[in-house]
């Protein structure tokens, strides 16, 4: 291939545009269906939701999130030895796209087998697609932008992200959950398109690196890993009592082990000029992990205060704009929202019951009259649960919100307007020779992720959240905040992976930065899980501040050590 073809004017490969918007329509579907996948298994059954319990729903999202991050470890493995990066990814859009359109329809199995598909998918896409990237950076016209070439395509991932809740929002409210899974499905095959137009400035990276003598074979990696995790799996799950929480906490971190033994193999057994690399990246994933639990509960805990403490009344202004795009949410004062909670469990049975009598008779019109109805007043009963008297519409008046799902627009927004000014403030430093090595870089995310957890801790203790809403813009300053750690940490973690994994496993070990985020993804749905035994709720963010702050110390431990490793490799 003409080596000019690949080659932009930017300092930037040519394939950047096409894998920024690859990443991003694939982003787009991920965000989507994660942005009201909390929602959707909270809600009734009669609202075509999964009826789930608070508790139930938290340990399907962590386990969930933990896996889509864990089996990207067998997809890099995968793509490196047999696939190739381009067949891995394409195999992983198929299988998430399937897995979306089966979140679009109803069914427990469905539900679950929709989530298998999506996890297995993100396995042969997510390493795949940054390895990609990593690769065709390494020529040495582009190395030195290889850190703001991964904050580009970040952005990107970031759109996706930002313009995915608005979607979500608009066919929940007007259509439906199983439309807005389904435009997360359709998302992703856009991705694909984009994709395969790529092909030709991308086929020089995509290479199949030979094995070296003292490798092991991919049947002996998976033999010693596969089947020992889902043998830790099952005894974790089987131990009686839970030794963290759950059956499926204890499965999922007893069936990481073998894994993360797999992980400490390579490095025992890497030549002597890949070990140090080996060891720092291995290091780095470790204090990773807090970050990602941290982080994560963007979905979770902070998707369930933006529902019940945010006050989340428009201006005039907005209020106008989310009536025309229909993304607004009305709650109404009547009698069923002010019922007790006694006399509400006895009308939801009836309701319960009116539903099951109306689909014996294929009243199907009339059952969805029902549900939306239901649902509406669902929502309105638990929105003036903490809402003062004096703001509490009149008898039979209502209110208009902003729709909880585009709270979770609020980071990626964050991510797009921050990053041209990250990127700038990086090359201003770099510049004047000032620039902070990418290690520095993580362990400053770290810092700046345990101060948006003070930033809830003061929202909290800001009011009586037991009888009063909270403002919208401490959750927006939050997500400010946790947004510049995120631009200081993920990128630069992807980054630093291409840099220091020796080539022939460069895929492998990005499986092992996922790892780490889907150890970190389980944490987070543990923490989350934790958020209703919490009376004082600023104790809750206080808790996740320390954490972030421990890992950032050992961060700051290291660094001299790691700063080392990254001048070895003539890299920073």
């Amino acid at each position: 291939m003409d080596q000019h073809q690949s080659k932009g004017s930017s300092g930037h490969p040519k394939a950047l545009p096409y894998l920024f918007l690859t990443e991003m329509w694939e982003r787009f579907g991920y965000y989507l269906m994660l942005g009201i996948f909390s929602l959707y298994m909270l809600d009734s059954q009669q609202n075509g939701g999964m009826g789930f319990s608070p508790e139930q729903k938290s340990d399907i999202y962590g386990t969930y999130l933990g896996l889509v991050y864990l089996t990207p470890f067998l997809g890099g493995l995968l793509a490196d030895r047999l696939l190739g990066y381009r067949n891995s990814i394409f195999i992983g859009g198929l299988l998430m796209a399937a897995g979306y359109f089966g979140l679009s329809m109803k069914g427990e199995t469905t539900f679950y087998v929709s989530l298998l598909l999506i996890i297995l998918g993100n396995g042969f896409f997510k390493p795949n697609i940054s390895t990609l990237l990593g690769n065709l950076y390494n020529k040495d016209e582009y190395r030195a932008n290889k850190d703001s070439g991964y904050n580009i395509f970040y952005m990107g991932i970031n759109i996706g992200a930002f313009v995915s809740n608005f979607i979500a929002a608009y066919f929940r409210i007007n259509y439906g959950w199983g439309w807005a899974f389904a435009a997360a499905g359709f998302g992703m095959l856009l991705g694909l398109l984009v994709f395969y137009a790529s092909t030709k400035h991308i086929r020089e990276a995509d290479v199949i690196k030979p094995m070296e003598e003292g490798d092991m074979s991919t049947a002996r990696i998976l033999l010693f890993t596969l089947v020992p995790m889902f043998a830790f799996g099952i005894l974790g799950y089987l131990i009686p009592g839970n030794l963290l929480g759950t059956d499926s906490n204890d499965a999922f971190i007893f069936g990481c082990i073998p894994v993360v033994t797999f992980f400490i193999y390579l490095y025992a057994k890497a030549r002597q000029e890949d070990k140090r690399p080996i060891g720092a990246l291995l290091a780095v994933y470790g204090c990773l992990v807090v970050f990602w639990a941290v982080f994560h509960q963007n979905g979770d805990a902070l998707t369930v205060w933006a529902e019940q403490h945010t006050d989340r009344v428009p201006s005039v202004a907005v209020g106008n704009t989310l009536d025309v795009m229909k993304l607004n949410q009305t709650v109404r004062n009547d009698s069923i929202a002010r019922l007790d909670a006694a006399s509400f469990k006895k009308y939801k049975k009836a309701v319960k019951i009116q539903d099951s009598t109306l689909r014996v008779q294929g009243r199907s019109d009339e059952r969805l009259a029902l549900s939306s109805e239901f649902k509406a007043q669902t929502a309105s009963r638990a929105y003036f649960q903490n809402l003062p008297s004096n703001q509490v519409p009149a008898e039979g008046q209502s209110l208009k919100l902003i729709s909880t799902e585009l709270y979770q627009s609020v980071n990626p927004f964050w991510v797009v307007l921050l990053t041209p000014i990250v990127v700038g403030f990086w090359g201003l430093l770099r510049r004047r020779k000032r620039e902070p090595s990418t290690a520095a870089k993580i362990t400053l995310g770290l810092v700046i992720t345990a101060l948006s957890a003070l930033v809830m801790v003061a929202a909290v203790r800001s009011t009586d959240i037991e009888h009063n809403k909270v403002s919208s813009w401490w959750l927006i300053a939050s997500y400010a905040v946790i947004t510049l750690g995120e631009l200081c940490l993920s990128p630069m973690g992807l980054s630093l992976v291409s840099k220091l994994s020796p080539p022939r496993i460069t895929a492998l070990m990005m499986g092992g930065f996922f790892l780490s985020t889907s150890v970190g993804n389980k944490l987070s749905g543990m923490l989350s899980g934790m958020w209703e035994g919490f009376e004082d709720k600023s104790n809750f963010f206080l808790m996740n501040c320390v954490l972030a702050l421990v890992a950032a110390a050992i961060m700051f431990v290291l660094l001299r050590w790691l700063n080392s490793v990254l001048r070895e490799k003539n890299i920073s």
